[in-house]
């Protein structure tokens, strides 16, 4: 069974709250849960992780390598646009990562038009909500 880390970034636990408009009314918990069921559909094991804190996520990205991590979902959201650290630590440790993003990045303000983190990917699923995620997870199946 291949394990798939699934990396969350600041402010998406507070998904259903922050700016519906752009990111629906849906929740944190709803994500973590569809995410689960589609990963369970998929014969993967997956583990979900979030912070708001980067070096947090720089960590928890280092310890996927050691722990023989298959896969990496990431939605750095905000850090997207500033993270040479989180770039960095998916270079660093060669695990097949996929960028995700809820909104589409590329329609919205111009600063968050560059994606670090999204450097290191492979494949990249933005602006297709929650679908992104099992979008993400379905393409790490698959390799």
């Amino acid at each position: 069974m291949k394990k798939i880390l699934v990396v969350n970034g600041p402010n998406l636990n507070m998904l259903g709250i922050r700016e519906p408009e752009i990111y629906g009314g849906a929740d944190y918990a709803d994500l973590i849960d569809m995410i689960k069921k589609s990963a369970d559909e998929l014969g993967l094991e997956v583990d979900c992780f979030q912070s708001n804190h980067e070096g947090d996520i720089v960590d928890r990205i280092q310890k996927a390598y050691f722990e023989g991590v298959d896969g990496i979902v990431i939605n750095p959201a905000a850090y997207t646009h500033t993270s040479v650290a989180i770039l960095d630590a998916l270079k660093a440790i060669g695990i097949p990562a996929v960028e995700v993003h809820i909104s589409d990045i590329n329609r919205r303000e111009e600063f968050r038009r560059v994606s670090y983190a999204g450097m290191a990917c492979e494949e990249h699923f933005i602006g297709l909500g929650f679908d992104g995620y099992i979008k993400a997870l379905e393409y790490l199946a698959a390799k």
